[in-house]
């Protein structure tokens, strides 16, 4: 019978407990001693973080004054075209009227002056 085996699983197993305990306090050291670096690198990316908002909310008040800045010039331009379009259609009306009367008036002088052709004819007869 060996009993090797056993005793070399058990020196593994302690070796590898060993190792582990090992890396575990490497790692600890390394984290304690980047601790200053760590906390100003933090320290860094905070303010680029910051400054990434402040860019990226001055972007959006930018965005958003020339998108008022277009809806108002959007809404004058509207109103410039309905304003036109209420004047053209005031002055086809002005435009209709004008005509309207001007018949009305020839209308008037051809009726005066067939009537006074009549009663020039019935003073010839009369």
């Amino acid at each position: 019978m060996k009993t090797s085996r056993n005793t070399d699983l058990t020196d593994r197993r302690t070796a590898a407990q060993t190792a582990k305990a090992a890396l575990l306090a490497a790692h600890r050291a390394a984290l304690a001693a980047a601790e200053p670096t760590r906390e100003a690198r933090q320290a860094e990316r905070l303010e680029l973080a910051e400054a990434r908002d402040a860019r990226r909310a001055e972007r959006a008040e930018a965005r958003q004054a020339e998108e008022n800045r277009l809806a108002t010039e959007a809404a004058e331009r509207e109103a410039a075209i309905a304003a036109e379009a209420r004047a053209a259609a005031d002055a086809r009306e002005a435009a209709d009227r004008n005509r309207i009367a001007r018949v009305l008036e020839d209308e008037a002088a051809r009726k005066a002056e067939r009537d006074r052709r009549y009663a020039a004819r019935k003073a010839r007869q009369g």
